[in-house]
């Protein structure tokens, strides 16, 4: 089967079932997850329990049994997916409908405490309000469900490569970019390249000893896919950071870190892609401390002699 053809929710989902299949109570759960995905993506465990027929366990037993811990792994990534198969319009009009449902249940609080679940999830007040809220979330899902012997992982192979090539076109460039540029402060050979002809070329000189981090989040960009498989053809070791790895991405990469990124307009979030960079260069600079604070000396030199920096470091205490 064609990469496009198992690339949706359904063979995502198929692909995750045990070969003895599920039966019974299990199944209806998942014919559920197929047939209204987009209900599913939002929906409490107890929602979609009522919704299939069944009890909250057998919801959490469900996701375990398709490789999650539990019912919110599962939905994160499930609602990471449905909104990548949906253009830029439909995902702004997704977040419209929720933010009046949001605001009619604001409405309905006195009715109940269903009203209070409902408004206390999607959120009410300004637009940037909500944007703020769904960050914080989002950093807290983080926070809980990240594998930190991923991080440490990822952060002794950028130690040990000749070199890192970090692969993150558009917006995610800047994720991209901030973690090339603070590893490269930390003193290891780290490259940020986006696309056209620039990715060609950094492709062209990729190999064994080096490492690639490809960064890209909900329909995910081609190049950055294609860069991805071409370096682990080539020999190199292969990280992923994204809201929802494709069966190609996921191939090629050694480990993938899933970053929540869904955005409260039309256009993904990068708060946590960004947090993800900081805490891998956190863990990067405690590999090897003397070489960092070397490499941090060296570039205060610098700053300091071509007049960089506005501000200036007080000059040390006399001994």
């Amino acid at each position: 089967m064609s990469e496009r053809a198992t690339d949706d929710l359904e063979g995502w989902l198929r692909s995750r079932t045990p070969e003895r299949g599920l039966r019974g109570k299990s199944a209806a759960v998942l014919e559920l997850l197929l047939s209204q995905p987009r209900r599913a993506s939002y929906g409490s465990a107890g929602e979609l329990a009522q919704l299939a027929g069944v009890n909250v366990a057998t919801v959490t037993r469900t996701a375990q049994a398709l490789g999650f811990a539990g019912w919110p792994a599962l939905q994160q990534e499930l609602r990471a997916r449905y909104l990548s198969s949906l253009s830029a319009g439909q995902v702004a009009a997704e977040h419209r409908a929720e933010d009046r449902a949001g605001q009619i249940a604001a409405e309905g609080r006195a009715e109940g405490r269903a009203g209070r679940v409902a408004a206390d999830r999607r959120g009410t007040g300004s637009p940037g309000a909500r944007s703020l809220r769904r960050d914080l979330d989002g950093l807290a899902v983080l926070n809980r469900r990240l594998d930190e012997r991923v991080l440490t992982t990822i952060a002794e192979a950028v130690a040990a490569a000749r070199r890192t090539t970090i692969v993150a076109d558009g917006s995610y460039a800047a994720v991209g970019l901030a973690l090339a540029h603070n590893a490269r402060l930390a003193g290891y050979p780290v490259r940020a390249v986006t696309a056209g002809s620039e990715l060609a070329n950094a492709m062209a000189d990729v190999g064994e000893g080096d490492v690639l981090i490809a960064v890209s989040f909900w329909r995910l960009y081609e190049n950055t896919v294609l860069a991805a498989n071409e370096a682990r053809g080539r020999g190199a070791r292969v990280f992923a950071v994204t809201d929802a790895a494709s069966p190609a991405l996921a191939a090629a990469a050694e480990e993938v870190v899933l970053v929540p990124a869904e955005g409260e307009a039309f256009f993904p979030s990068l708060t946590a892609g960004i947090a993800v960079a900081q805490a891998l260069v956190t863990q990067l600079a405690a590999v090897d401390p003397a070489r960092t604070g070397a490499a941090i000396e060296a570039a205060e030199s610098m700053w300091t002699r071509f007049g960089l920096l506005h501000r200036h470091p007080s000059p040390p205490p006399p001994v």
